[in-house]
């Protein structure tokens, strides 16, 4: 991992469900410092992962190369996700507090040309709501904190788009789609409103980010504890 990481001015990693984009910054800034003989070297993220996703983390390394992270955070992020019906959450995926939805014994799934319709409706240039668990910043404090203690806030719609999704899998309660999306979108918000839309509740069981722009997991680093 060492050698792995030396010389290297950007770096693409596989972060683990678990981690902290944070996590893997420090991951790498000790691993660049045991290669580099102790220097101190500036390490930065470019777009963060929520701890329950996995994937593709951009990392720089070197003050030059994290003055360039912008770069990275405007390009179309891809990602796979997991969404499961019948329950939301209160942080729209499975790490949040759970309320069943589907009471009814005789309930009947929507229909696959159903799904279809209702994520077409989502692909294009949209507002879309951050939610209350997130890292944004409101007023000086992240909104993850403010949730934490009860606390909800009024909060201004982002302009996103939502360039293409694809269906991988629908199997009731689990549907498994692929999402390109413009930066700033938050897919357990997609993931909620689809359920809203679907009239049956809705929460992100899995996230994975494929790829950022060209750049794609297939060809990350995977990294361990």
């Amino acid at each position: 991992m060492e050698e792995t990481f030396s010389n290297q001015d950007f770096i693409l990693i596989d972060k683990p469900v678990g981690w902290t984009s944070f996590d893997a910054v420090n991951f790498v800034r000790h691993q660049l410092r045991i290669s580099t003989g102790n220097k101190k070297i500036k390490v930065g993220h470019a777009g963060t992962l929520d701890p329950f996703a996995t994937g593709l983390l951009i990392i720089a390394a070197g003050r030059e190369n994290t003055k360039r992270i912008d770069e990275f955070k405007a390009m179309p992020k891809t990602y796979v996700a997991t969404i499961r019906f019948g329950a939301t959450s209160n942080t729209f995926d499975s790490t949040g507090e759970m309320t069943k939805t589907v009471l009814a014994e005789d309930f009947v799934p929507p229909t696959l040309n159903k799904i279809n319709e209702v994520l077409l409706s989502f692909i294009g240039p949209q507002l879309q709501l951050p939610p209350m668990f997130s890292a944004k910043k409101i007023n000086g404090e992240r909104l993850y904190d403010l949730a934490r203690k009860g606390i909800t806030v009024e909060r201004q719609p982002n302009e996103i788009t939502l360039f293409n999704i694809q269906l991988l899998n629908y199997s009731y309660p689990d549907l498994t789609i692929e999402v390109t999306c413009s930066t700033g979108t938050y897919i357990r918000t997609l993931a909620y409103d689809i359920g809203q839309k679907l009239g049956i509740g809705a929460f992100c069981q899995e996230l994975r980010r494929t790829a950022i722009g060209a750049y794609n997991v297939a060809n990350a680093q995977e990294i361990k504890k």
